[in-house]
C-alpha cells in the first residue's frame, strides 16, 4: 500500500514539474524572446512621424527595423524558401481559425518598384490565400526573374498565365484582371472573394479584419465596387472609340469617331478599378455573354476598367468601397478610416509613410492572432526590452 502511495505522489509530482516546464515552454513561444537592434544597420531610423502610428515612440521608446534590405536579399542571394520566409518575415501559418475558413484570392499587377511589391506581398501574404501577380510584360527580364523567384517559394503564390503589355487607360489593363481571374477560377484553394491590387497599394486592414467586414451582414455575398452613374464630364471615354498605343497610351481613333451605344441597354456606371467579388460573380464575368458583350463593346474605350466592373455589378445592386490617396502626414487620418487599402505609394517621394504604416500594420496583425508568434514575424523591435511582451499589447499607437 506505501508502495502504491509512493508511486502515486511520484506520479504526481512528474506531472506537475512537467505541466510546468510545457507551460514555460508554451509562453516562450507565445512571446518571442528579447531582441537586441543591430550594433550597426544600414536601415534609416523610424521617423518621428511614425509617433502618432507606433506604441511608446512618445513616451521615448525607439523602434528598429530589423532589416531593409528586402530588393538585395532576392537579386543578390542564392537562398533556400525556408530562410526567405524567415528572412524576409513572411507569416507562416493561419493566424485564426476565422482567417481560415474564408480565404481570399488577390490580383497584383505590378511593373516596377520591387521592394514595394515585396513588402506588399509580405503584409498581405497568408498560407491559407491564394495570389495571382501579373507582371506586366514590358517590365525588364531582371524585374521577372526576380519576382519569380519569390513566389515559387509560396505554393499558393503564381504568376499570371499569360502577360499583357499594359498601356496606362487602356483595354490592356481590364485584361491583365482577366487573366489572373482565369487562373484564379482553377485554383483547388476555395477563396470566397477575390481582391484587386497594384504593386504601390498597401492595406490598412490586417486579414482577419478584411474576412470579417467581407463576412458582415453588409458585404456577405455582395461584390464591393466604388462607383456612380456616368456622369456627363466622364461621358467621352464611352462615346467616342480610342487605340491603344502599345505600352504608351490612348489616343482617339480617327476625329472623333463615335461609338454605338453599350449591349443589352446596359446603363453605364463609372468608378474606380478597384473591387472586391464574390467567385460567384467571378463565374459570371467569365462565362456570361452579357459580360462577354460589354467587355467586347468596351474595347475601344478609355479606361474600360472604371466602368467595367462597378456596370456589370449594377445588374444586381451598387456597392462601394473605399480607396484612399495620402502622404505621410495624413497617417492618423487614414488609419481612422474604414478603408481597406491606400494607394499609392512611391519609396522615392515619401519612404517614411511605408515604413510606418508597415509597423502599425504588422503590429495590429500579430496582435490579433490566436496562435503563437514566430520571432522571425517580426519586422521591428522597440528598446523596451524590459517587457518585449508589450509588442503585442498595443496595435495604434497611443
Amino acid at each position: 500500500m506505501r508502495q502504491l502511495e509512493g508511486t502515486k505522489c511520484s506520479f504526481l509530482v512528474c506531472l506537475g514539474i512537467s505541466i510546468i516546464i510545457f507551460s514555460f515552454i508554451y509562453l516562450r513561444t507565445r512571446t518571442p524572446p528579447e531582441l537586441k537592434p543591430p550594433p550597426s544597420s544600414s536601415c534609416k531610423p523610424f521617423s518621428t512621424a511614425c509617433k502618432t502610428v507606433l506604441p511608446g515612440m512618445k513616451k521615448g521608446v525607439n523602434w528598429y527595423r530589423r532589416d531593409c534590405q528586402e530588393e538585395s536579399y532576392i537579386l543578390n542571394s542564392h537562398f533556400l524558401c525556408s530562410n526567405l520566409t524567415r528572412d524576409l518575415h513572411f507569416i507562416t501559418r493561419p493566424l485564426s481559425r476565422t482567417e481560415e475558413l474564408y480565404p481570399l484570392a488577390f490580383i497584383v499587377t505590378i511593373h516596377k518598384e520591387l521592394e514595394l511589391f515585396i513588402r506588399l506581398l509580405r503584409a498581405i501574404y497568408m498560407p491559407q490565400n491564394v495570389y495571382c501577380i501579373h507582371v506586366d510584360a514590358k517590365a525588364p527580364r531582371e524585374y521577372r526573374e526576380a519576382v519569380q523567384k519569390l513566389v515559387s517559394c509560396f505554393p499558393n503564390t503564381f504568376l499570371s498565365s499569360h502577360s499583357e503589355t499594359v498601356t496606362y487607360a487602356g483595354f490592356s489593363r481590364l485584361q491583365a484582371d482577366l487573366n489572373c481571374m482565369k487562373d484564379l477560377a482553377k485554383s483547388k484553394t476555395d477563396w470566397k472573394k477575390v481582391v484587386n491590387l497594384c504593386g504601390q497599394d498597401f492595406p490598412v486592414k490586417t486579414n482577419l479584419e478584411l474576412v470579417q467586414y467581407m463576412q458582415s451582414q453588409q458585404w456577405r455575398d455582395k461584390n464591393m465596387t466604388p462607383g456612380v452613374k456616368q456622369p456627363m464630364s466622364m461621358r467621352y471615354r464611352t462615346q467616342r472609340q480610342y487605340k491603344e498605343i502599345v505600352g504608351s497610351h490612348v489616343a482617339p481613333k480617327g476625329r472623333g469617331v463615335r461609338k454605338r451605344p453599350p449591349p443589352h441597354n446596359l446603363q453605364l456606371y463609372f468608378g474606380t478599378a478597384y473591387y472586391a467579388l464574390t467567385r460567384p460573380f467571378v463565374d459570371f464575368v467569365l462565362k456570361s455573354p452579357i459580360a462577354h458583350d460589354l467587355l467586347d463593346w468596351s474595347r475601344d474605350t478609355f479606361s474600360p476598367d472604371e466602368h467595367y466592373w462597378v456596370t456589370l455589378n449594377h445588374i444586381k445592386g451598387h456597392y462601394i468601397r473605399g480607396i484612399c490617396i495620402y502622404g505621410v502626414e495624413d497617417l492618423p487620418w487614414i488609419i481612422s478610416m474604414d478603408s481597406m487599402f491606400a494607394n499609392k505609394f512611391e519609396s522615392n517621394t515619401f519612404p517614411e509613410a511605408l515604413d510606418c504604416l508597415e509597423q502599425w500594420h504588422r503590429n495590429k496583425v500579430l496582435n490579433q492572432a490566436t496562435v503563437p508568434i514566430e520571432p522571425s514575424w517580426l519586422l521591428a523591435i522597440h528598446s523596451n526590452y524590459s517587457n518585449s511582451s508589450s509588442y503585442f499589447n498595443s496595435s495604434a499607437g497611443e
